[in-house]
């Protein structure tokens, strides 16, 4: 069967993208891994409004008919679930259980958060954004149902690239990608990404609410800081993880991606070791979608084989060896090997 999503939890309902689905350089909608923290808000677009207030000049309210009146604008977003790969670390810590395939790749469109900003006027004093979420609900470690909110600092709002999206893959928006109208903030794990936008509030001192200090924080045993733009990182999808593959030259390709800068260098390693070789990097849908890489080896023998990828983007940032490990389990961009089958050759057949 080729599946298009994984399933994690069913309610509130979490999903990988399927291997097969991330083959493609835009997942398809109903392949997008999916994550939510509660149950999909019922939001009737009709009656839909969205107020922005706080330290603005003039307090605006939009309706979903008001934002299809403003210039539009498209962006190709890689966006990864901060918890992708949190399976891989050890001891595996507590939260979605997320194996490799909490990340996507869409074509979102939308209105820019900047354009909006300007009619407002924003204060000098403010300091970030705060976009509410129609979902809420009860959390283990809360006294009072939460409802997701995020702060987003005024430079990042402002950003032309930063939308309030309303279509997806040319399509509006599906409930549970967070119509009507959802902020993709280019670049950033998929935390920033607020789904069913309900208000939109400028505040003059920083955020304190549950999901930006309780949770999206990196914690190690001596520091805490805050989950922001996406590390530096790589898959391959070809060979698929668990495949057998024949003897004989073997085409290697996967995606590399960063919340950085541009990839510039995708390596291989065959077999384990110190040995990595270049792979070829291509050109990548936009500035904020992951670059596809590809390199013919040879496998040195029939049997088990690992091969892993490694990507170091315009900054400098490198995959690292090791998972950074922290106690909520975010942000692990580390190398992550897969392992194929190579087949016997043929008796007599050359390789």
């Amino acid at each position: 069967m080729n599946e298009t999503r994984i399933p994690i939890r069913e309610l509130p309902y979490n999903a990988e993208s399927a291997p097969s689905a991330l083959e493609r350089a835009i997942t398809m909608d109903g392949a997008h891994y999916v994550r939510s923290n509660f149950a999909v808000p019922s939001i009737d677009a009709a009656q839909y409004t969205l107020p922005i207030d706080g330290a603005v000049r003039t307090s605006l309210t939009l309706t979903l008919a008001d934002l299809a009146t403003w210039p539009q604008h498209e962006q190709v977003v890689t966006m990864e679930c901060a918890g992708n790969d949190r399976l891989g670390l050890r001891p595996v810590p507590p939260g979605e259980p997320w194996a490799s395939g909490a990340v996507a790749t869409a074509r979102w469109r939308g209105v820019r958060l900047a354009e909006v900003l300007a009619r407002v006027g924003v204060e000098p004093s403010a300091c970030e954004l705060v976009a509410a979420g129609a979902d809420a609900g009860p959390r283990d470690d809360a006294t009072h149902p939460v409802r997701f909110e995020r702060g987003l600092p005024i430079d990042v709002a402002c950003h032309p690239d930063t939308l309030l999206a309303t279509h997806m893959n040319g399509q509006p928006l599906a409930p549970e990608h967070g119509a009507p109208v959802r902020l993709i903030v280019p670049g950033w794990y998929g935390m920033a990404n607020v789904k069913w936008v309900q208000q939109l509030t400028l505040v003059t001192t920083p955020f304190e609410g549950y999901f930006q200090r309780a949770r999206y924080m990196y914690v190690t045993p001596q520091s805490a800081e805050p989950v922001t733009r996406a590390r530096v990182k790589s898959m391959i999808t070809s060979p698929r993880a668990d495949s057998r593959v024949p003897a004989g030259p073997l085409v290697v390709e996967g995606w590399a991606w960063s919340g950085q800068g541009s990839i510039v260098q995708v390596d291989i390693n065959v077999g384990g070791g110190d040995t990595w070789v270049p792979a070829e990097v291509g050109d990548a849908a936009g500035p904020y979608a992951w670059a596809p890489f590809r390199v013919e080896i040879t496998p040195p023998h029939a049997g088990r084989l690992v091969l892993a990828s490694r990507a170091t983007d315009a900054s400098g940032a490198v995959q690292p060896d090791t998972p950074p490990w922290n106690a909520l389990g975010y942000g692990n961009n580390a190398v992550r090997p897969i392992v194929v089958q190579v087949t016997a050759p043929v008796h007599g057949a050359a390789i």
